[in-house]
Parts: C-alpha cells; sequence; structure tokens
C-alpha cells in the first residue's frame, strides 16, 4: 500500500495538490474550490483489492477522479473536490468490509477494532503497525461541508456488456450478509472407519453447500456463494473432523436475503442434526440495500448523455463504500462495463473508449454540479 499511496501522490505533484494518509489508512488529497470555505464534493473508491485479482476493481475509480483534476486545468469550482483512496474495502484480511469507509461515516467501533486476522493481529494494532495513529480515527470522519459522494467503477458483471452500453447509472446496492460456519464431527481413520459410522464434517457441509447452491439457482436475484472452505486435519488418509467455510447472500430486497439466510441456517442445522455433526455459526456482516441519490443519479444519467453515450440505469450485485457513503451524504455510481463480465481475476479489464467516455461524463457532471443551486444550497439529501 505505501508504493501505492506513493504513486498516486506523484500523479497530483504536478496539480500542486498534496495527499495525506488519515489515521485508517485511507489517502486523501483535496484540490479547493474557488472560495476557501466553499463546501466539497468527494470522489473516489478504494485501493485495497482481493487475491489473484485484476488491476482495475476500486483503483480505476481513484485513477478517474485525479484524471477529473487534471481535466480541470486549474479551473476552480463553487466546491472543492476531495480525492478518497479507501483501504480496506474488501475484507479480505479482517473479515469485515468497509474499513476504511466505516471511519468517514465515524462507524468505526471499538468491536471492529478489535477484530482479529489469521495471525491474530486485531485491526487497531494492524493501523499501529502501519505507522498510524489509532487515537486520531475521529479526525478521518468528514464535515458538514460535504456535498456528496461520487465514485467511479467497473461492474463487475455482464450486465453493461449484454446490453451494449458504455457506462451505467446506479440506481442502488443489494444488501448483503456474510456468516462463517463450522461443522464438527470427529476426525477417524479413512481406511479402517466403516462408511456407515463416519461423522464427516467434510461430506456434511458439501450436502449443505449443495443444497444451498440449489435454492439459489431456484429463485432469481438471490445469489448465494461459499467463498471460502478450510477442511481439517487436512490429511489424505484422516476424515475430515472439522470444517470452517464461510457463506455470502445477497439480493435487493432486505426481507428476501434475510429470509433465505434463515433458511440456509436451518438446512445445515438439518443436515449437521442427521449426520451427527455439531453446528456452530456467526455472521460476519449485515448490511442492508441502499438507494443512492436520486438528485445525483439523475444528474449522472444527463452527464453520460451529454458525453455522446445511452445511459443503462441498474443496481450493483456487488457492495461498494459508496453504500457505506450513503448513510451520512447524498452518494452516487457511474458504472463503466466490464468485458467479458470478469472480475476478481486477472484477466479482468475495460475497454479504453469506455474509460475516455467516463472522463467526459465526469467532466460534464462536475460542470452540471457547478451550476446547480439545488445541489450548491444541500437541497439532496441522502
Amino acid at each position: 500500500m505505501r508504493p501505492c499511496h506513493a504513486a498516486i501522490a506523484d500523479w497530483l505533484k504536478p496539480l500542486n495538490i498534496p495527499t495525506t494518509i488519515d489515521a485508517v489508512g485511507n489517502l486523501r488529497a483535496f484540490y479547493p474550490g474557488n472560495d476557501p470555505a466553499a463546501p466539497r464534493l468527494l470522489i473516489g473508491s478504494h485501493l485495497d483489492t482481493v487475491p489473484n485479482a485484476g488491476v482495475y476493481d476500486g483503483m480505476l475509480g481513484v485513477v478517474l477522479a485525479v484524471a477529473l483534476l487534471e481535466e480541470l486545468g486549474g479551473k476552480r469550482l463553487p466546491f472543492g473536490i476531495e480525492i478518497i483512496g479507501f483501504s480496506e474495502e474488501e475484507g479480505v484480511r479482517f473479515g469485515v468490509p468497509f474499513i476504511g469507509s466505516r471511519a468517514l461515516v465515524g462507524k468505526l467501533d471499538e468491536e471492529l477494532l478489535a477484530r482479529r486476522d489469521a495471525k491474530g493481529i486485531t485491526v487497531r494494532e494492524a493501523i499501529r503497525q502501519f505507522g498510524l495513529d489509532d487515537r486520531r480515527i475521529e479526525e478521518a470522519v468528514i464535515g458538514e461541508d460535504a456535498l456528496g459522494y461520487i465514485e467511479f467503477h467497473i461492474e463487475q458483471g455482464p450486465v453493461l456488456e449484454k446490453a451494449e452500453r458504455q457506462l451505467g447509472v446506479v440506481e442502488a446496492i443489494v444488501g448483503q450478509t456474510r456468516l462463517a460456519l463450522r461443522f464438527l464431527g470427529r476426525a477417524n481413520h479413512a481406511g479402517t472407519t466403516p462408511m456407515d459410522a463416519r461423522n464427516d464434517a467434510l461430506a456434511c457441509a458439501a450436502e449443505w453447500m449443495t443444497g444451498v447452491e440449489t435454492r439459489a439457482k431456484e429463485n432469481p436475484g438471490l445469489a448465494a456463494t461459499v467463498g471460502s472452505i478450510e477442511a481439517k486435519p487436512g490429511a489424505t488418509n484422516v476424515i475430515p473432523g472439522e470444517v470452517r467455510l464461510t457463506l455470502d447472500v445477497r439480493h435487493k430486497h432486505d426481507e428476501t436475503r434475510s429470509r433465505f439466510v434463515h433458511e440456509f441456517i436451518g438446512l445445515a442445522k438439518e443436515i449437521s442434526g442427521k449426520r451427527g455433526i455439531s453446528l456452530q455459526w456467526n455472521a460476519l456482516l449485515e448490511q442492508n440495500a441502499v438507494a443512492l441519490n436520486p438528485f445525483l443519479t439523475d444528474q449522472i444519467d444527463k452527464a453520460i448523455r451529454n458525453s455522446g453515450c445511452e445511459p443503462y440505469r441498474m443496481n450493483s450485485g456487488a457492495g461498494h463504500d459508496a453504500m457505506i457513503l450513503a448513510e451520512r451524504i447524498p452518494s452516487a455510481m457511474i458504472f463503466l462495463r466490464s468485458p467479458g463480465g470478469i472480475s476478481h481475476d486477472p484477466s479482468e479489464t475495460v475497454l479504453q473508449n469506455d474509460v475516455a467516455r467516463a472522463i467526459d461524463c465526469g467532466v460534464h457532471l462536475l460542470t452540471q454540479l457547478a451550476s446547480s443551486q439545488e445541489f450548491l444550497g444541500r437541497t439532496c439529501r441522502a
């Protein structure tokens, strides 16, 4: 992350825009408006990603924010622009996403700071090890002068490509639940234990996983994913006595998502009960669906049209920092099409012309907002 921060700082040096790192590791850079006391518009995305990932998820949104400041050519607007490169959006290390953006809305609580990674290091300890001061976390909270937040992001799916559209207007972000489950059976010799005398935790987990997949396929709009699984003791000739895994459940309607989460837990109890397996589970994340700001989404729709594209209105099946900031300030997102619908993989890519269109869209959007009394008067609300 240090070289990443340094690279962005180098990009901003020709624009005479200094960068800082807040107490949670978010990169911050501020371009003032035509009045030193002018409010600010936040533009950004996240700098972290997942293992074996591509290079555009998150980072593209920060690159585009820098590009928009370059396009201004020193012109000042009725509002300042703050670029934010969020840390720990994906939740890979600590199992909880949006750590960086949670800090901006004042929701980085003691429970989260005490969460540990696989090596037993807490979030608070990781902050200190990076050389930051965890006593200054409150300083990361955005002030009352924040007008709104805009995030450019690759779609990470096939919808725009299928619709033959370059840019999308995100109207809402689906809700998601993340669970950690533990199936506890009995490890035993693989050769001497009869098949009808086993308490195989992995076989139990596999039956449950298949059931979850079947139910999700039967219900359009529902996504259920077992993203990680660990079987112990992990030897070829030993029946697995313990399995730990995660479940990610998403749907645009919170009530539907909650109903299926309870159904999947009930299914795990049923299968483990008949197999003589103990079950433990706990929730890692409960994130409600978020509707993005109607005024800003309409302005983005207009800006896409002014850039020569036909916009496509859609929901996001992935979580984003925008859904956290939307709790506090008006927030909106622009999607760029993902060729092949591929993301979280090294083959993730974007089309150069789509990026150019996104920059044009951003320039039109800034121009529109600069002349909008509704926006400058902060009458649009989250």
